[in-house]
């Protein structure tokens, strides 16, 4: 086990009602005037946001809102909500809703106190120091964002898709869990994301470090417990119990508790990105495309800690580590049909990618080689794309 710090400053309120401690908590942690970021319609139609409002209202708290964050969130918002952050003198961003509005708030949160382009944060010109306090209301338990320190975003120009990782500067303050506020998801996107915090344990799990058999079976854990009650929601959109597994499980896959003592590798999201930027398919279903392919092949490549999660989460009973990582990929494939994902290019719709600029792309950003647990090549990514097809 390597040496590691694991700072998580995220106060979480989880259970029935959570949203109603939106005012008093952004009066402690957030200021007395925030910017609330939402996405499209939905908290709205639904009455969160005006459940929100009076929160804030009756515990003092101004607001101004910022609307129509989209999937994949794009920097054009981000730019606006620097402006109006600064116009109105907020004192803090409370994001209403899932990943691409929490990664939203916190790209303006970074913005709005900085002399330059916020975008320095995400093509690695600058590394954030400071940012205005984040709180999170979720709705879409996926990215996992609520609990991280990172936040994804795209620009435009170019449709570069990129992310910045920070240990504490951009971990949200609070972070308001109600389950009850994931019953009325589409299937598709509940499915979506349970690919994408499954993800997010995978990336961490697969590292080349050793002797980290606490933080492997937290991981296996938590990757057993999706996928038990994974078919449970998608059967049953307003199970609570099984709602509220999901929800905290895309919190603790993604806070950092999974990778703590070794390297993390994070090539499958890397790929994936590119693909989503280019083709602007959902990142979960992408995912469910990309990361078998990426098992497949490292099975020939280095099969064993693929065979690892093989036999440890899907009780694969096969001695041989390439026949057991082939297995595992097959696992995934049918775990994620079986809730409706894709698991290739074609069913994402993609019928005739351009590998060799989603390949190109991809190294331009990450250099010549890059991963944690095994280095990837311009040779090895056309070959994980390609199984993808």
């Amino acid at each position: 086990m390597d040496n590691f710090t694991f700072y998580t400053p995220t106060r979480y309120i989880f259970g029935r009602g959570a949203e109603d401690k939106a005012g008093t908590l952004s009066a402690e942690l957030l200021g007395r005037k925030v910017m609330i970021v939402i996405g499209g319609g939905s908290v709205v139609r639904s009455g969160l946001l005006g459940r929100v409002e009076e929160s804030l209202k009756g515990a003092g708290v101004e607001y101004v809102i910022l609307k129509g964050v989209q999937p994949n969130p794009t920097d054009d918002l981000v730019y606006v909500g620097i402006e109006e952050a600064r116009r109105e003198s907020v004192s803090g961003i409370l994001a209403v809703g899932g990943g691409s509005v929490i990664d939203t708030a916190k790209a303006i949160a970074l913005g709005a106190i900085y002399d330059g382009d916020f975008w320095d944060f995400y093509s690695g010109a600058a590394v954030p120091q400071k940012a205005l306090p984040v709180g999170v209301v979720l709705t879409i338990p996926a990215a996992g964002s609520e609990g991280s320190g990172n936040s994804v975003i795209t620009r435009r120009d170019g449709m570069l898709k990129l992310g910045t990782r920070t240990d504490s500067v951009l971990r949200p303050k609070f972070a308001l869990m109600n389950p009850e506020l994931t019953f009325t998801l589409p299937p598709e996107q509940t499915a979506a994301g349970i690919a994408d915090m499954m993800a997010h344990i995978f990336e961490r799990y697969m590292s080349p470090t050793r002797d980290v058999q606490l933080t492997d079976r937290l991981s296996e854990g938590l990757l057993k417990a999706i996928i038990e009650e994974a078919p449970k929601v998608m059967a049953n959109p307003t199970d609570y119990q099984a709602r509220a597994n999901i929800m905290w499980a895309g919190t603790l896959a993604h806070n950092g508790v999974c990778g703590t003592g070794r390297v993390e590798d994070w090539t499958s999201h890397a790929m994936e990105h590119e693909l989503s930027a280019l083709y602007n398919v959902t990142h979960g279903a992408g995912l469910a495309v990309i990361i078998p392919a990426w098992v497949t092949y490292m099975a020939d490549v280095a099969p064993e800690k693929p065979a690892e999660l093989a036999r440890n989460v899907f009780n694969v009973n096969i001695p041989d580590d390439r026949a057991a990582a082939l297995a595992c990929a097959a696992a995934l494939c049918e775990f994620f049909a079986s809730i409706g994902l894709p698991t290739t290019m074609r069913e994402l719709g993609i019928n005739n990618p351009d590998v060799p600029l989603l390949v190109e792309r991809l190294h331009a950003v990450k250099g010549h080689q890059f991963g944690g647990y095994r280095l990837l090549d311009p040779a090895a990514t056309t070959a994980i794309y390609t199984l993808a097809l």
